[in-house]
C-alpha cells in the first residue's frame, strides 16, 4: 500500500497490543473505549494485511507478521517520540551556534560589544555575525533564513510576518569636539545654523534628523555626506564640524574620542529601537535565547 494511506495511530495500536496481549488492557494504556480499540484493530488489520493479533485461551497473541514488525516499529515510534515529538533544546554553555545579526555600522557600535561580553561568559562557542543590509533587503534575508535577528530602527518590518519587541526609546544629540572654540555647553539656534555639519545617509538613505529638517525647511551648511556612522569619530575629534546623531551612539562615541555632547537647538520626534524577527524562527529555542539576551542587555 501507499505510505500516504497508512493511519501512523495504528501503530501505537500495534505497539499496545504487543505489550498487554488483550484489547481491554491495550484500551486502557491508550485511553480507548472498547468500540473504539476494536475499530482501530479492524483499520490496523486491512491496512497492515494480516490479522496480527488472534485471539487464543492465553490472550490475544501475535501472528508471525505481527512478530516480524515488533522490532521496526518500535523503533519507529521511537523516533517519532525522540526526533518529531520532543522539543528540542538549546544550552548556551555548550551549543556551538553562529547568529547572524542585521545592524547597520552604528549598531554594531552600540551593541555588538555587549552582546560578545555576555556571549563570551554565558555561551562561549557561539559566534555572533554583523550584517548591513537596507531596510528593504532585511526582511527579505530574515524570512529565506539568512540572518536571525534585525536590531535597530527598522520601520519596514513592522508587516505581517514578522515580529518585533521593543527595547529603547532614543532621542538626537549633537557632537563636537571637545576643543571646539565656538561651542560651548549650549547651541543656540542660531550658532546651529551658522556652523559646519557633518551628516550620514546610512545605505543611502536620509537619516531620521535630516527627515525632521526636511520637513521644518530647515537648511544645514553641510560640508561631508558620510555613509557610515563609525567614520565620524575621527572626523568630527580632528575638526570644527558638528554632527547631529541618535544619542546612544553618541554616548559611545564620547567614551572612544575628544568629543562632547551637546543637546541640538531643536529635537526631532523620538524613536524606538527594536529587535525584529520573522515567524519562521520565532519558537526556535536558540533564536528565544539570542532575543532574550537582547531585551536583556537592551531593554530600558
Amino acid at each position: 500500500m501507499n505510505i500516504a494511506e497508512l493511519d501512523l495511530n495504528v501503530l501505537v495500536v500495534f505497539a499496545a497490543m504487543l505489550q498487554h496481549q488483550s484489547v481491554t488492557r491495550a484500551g486502557q494504556a491508550l485511553n480507548l473505549s472498547q468500540p473504539a480499540m476494536s475499530a482501530a484493530l479492524a483499520k490496523m488489520r486491512i491496512q497492515l494485511g494480516d490479522p496480527l493479533f488472534v485471539r487464543t485461551g492465553h490472550g490475544m497473541r501475535p501472528t508471525p507478521r505481527a512478530l516480524q514488525l515488533s522490532e521496526p516499529v518500535q523503533k519507529l515510534l521511537e523516533i517519532v517520540r525522540l526526533d518529531v515529538l520532543q522539543q528540542p533544546l538549546f544550552d548556551p554553555s555548550t551549543a556551538r551556534r553562529i547568529f547572524t545579526i542585521i545592524t547597520p555600522d552604528i549598531g554594531e557600535t552600540v551593541f555588538l560589544p555587549k552582546m560578545l561580553a555576555y556571549a563570551q561568559v554565558n555561551a562561549p562557542n557561539i559566534c555572533l555575525r554583523s550584517v548591513a543590509i537596507s531596510s528593504e533587503g532585511a526582511g527579505e534575508a530574515l524570512e529565506l533564513g539568512k540572518a536571525d535577528l534585525a536590531i535597530g530602527y527598522f520601520p519596514d518590518l513592522a508587516k505581517a510576518g514578522f515580529f518585533q519587541q521593543r527595547l529603547f526609546k532614543n532621542s538626537f544629540v549633537s557632537i563636537v569636539r571637545s576643543e571646539h572654540p565656538r561651542v560651548g555647553d549650549h547651541l543656540t539656534m542660531e550658532s546651529f545654523l551658522a556652523e559646519s555639519h557633518a551628516i550620514v545617509r546610512p545605505a543611502g538613505r536620509t537619516h531620521l534628523f535630516e527627515r525632521f529638517l526636511d520637513e521644518k525647511h530647515i537648511k544645514l551648511d553641510v560640508r561631508v555626506e558620510l555613509s557610515h556612522f563609525a567614520s565620524l569619530l575621527t572626523l568630527i575629534s580632528s575638526s570644527d564640524l558638528i554632527a547631529t546623531v541618535p544619542r546612544d551612539i553618541g554616548h559611545v562615541f564620547a567614551t572612544l574620542a575628544r568629543v562632547r555632547l551637546v543637546d541640538p537647538p531643536l529635537q526631532p520626534p523620538s524613536f524606538h529601537l527594536m529587535q525584529h524577527w520573522h515567524s519562521i524562527v520565532n519558537s526556535d529555542p536558540a533564536n528565544i535565547w539570542l532575543r532574550q539576551m537582547v531585551k536583556t542587555l537592551f531593554s530600558d
